[in-house]
């Protein structure tokens, strides 16, 4: 992540609109998905500074695995529980974890294939596998070279990386439909006028707000169906036959 955007990422998770969406989405799927005793034990990959940790716990005991160290604060009271370390097959935390969530970050991941093969070997079994990634490469914007993302994914591109992996997918559908023509613009203006990567801001107040209801009635209603396009892409995964 680059520097001067991740300096502005509590704020931007915190407050911003489309964050605060996909937090709500992420929250009412694993609602819905909970088993009746919740999960035992939680793995957040990619979890910053814990800013998922508040509303994680209610499902289970949460930890978290970072690369970044400047992303973490020492007086975090969830210190204790973030692994800083790259996730790659070093990481052995001596468990395994019965819900396992990447959210935005296996575009950050060279090889995404290795990295759903270590999470495969990390879920416990029958556990759960929740990512959410940047859908279509249509919608390829500055947003994507600030983040230092390598792709981004439809449905077909993500399963066979799942499949590579071992991985069974019982779950997937676009989200941010309004946000996908909204950015295929971007990437006109971007090109006819080759502007720079800039790290993104809050808008104002009522704007952030019109916009987050935008995307919370989106939610409940164009993304309950099997809508072909969408600026996000959120997975529901499994331990595939023999994954072990």
């Amino acid at each position: 992540m680059d520097p001067t955007y991740s300096e502005r990422y509590r704020d931007l998770f915190e407050n911003h609109w489309w964050w605060r969406a996909r937090t709500k989405f992420v929250v009412e799927t694993l609602c819905r998905l909970c088993p009746p005793r919740g999960w035992r034990n939680i793995l957040d990959i990619g979890c910053g500074d814990g800013l998922f940790f508040s509303q994680l716990s209610q499902f289970g005991e949460i930890e978290g695995v970072e690369p970044c160290e400047g992303l973490v604060e020492p007086l975090n009271p969830y210190f204790s529980r973030i692994h800083i370390c790259p996730f790659d097959e070093n990481f052995r935390p001596g468990k395994q974890y019965s819900l396992i969530l990447m959210l935005d970050v296996l575009e950050h991941l060279e090889d995404p294939v290795a990295a759903l093969r270590h999470v495969l070997r990390l879920l416990a079994p029958k556990g759960t596998f929740v990512a959410t990634v940047p859908a279509f490469l249509s919608v390829w914007t500055n947003h994507d070279v600030m983040n230092r993302h390598f792709t981004r994914y439809t449905k077909l591109a993500f399963r066979k990386v799942a499949h590579q992996a071992g991985m069974d997918i019982r779950e997937e559908r676009y989200l941010y439909h309004w946000t996908y023509p909204a950015k295929l613009g971007v990437r006109l203006v971007e090109t006819l006028f080759r502007r720079k990567p800039s790290p993104p801001t809050i808008p104002a107040g009522w704007l952030n707000e019109a916009l987050y209801w935008i995307s919370r009635i989106e939610q409940k209603t164009l993304s309950v169906l099997p809508m072909p396009f969408g600026s996000s892409l959120i997975v529901v995964g499994a331990k595939g036959a023999g994954a072990d």
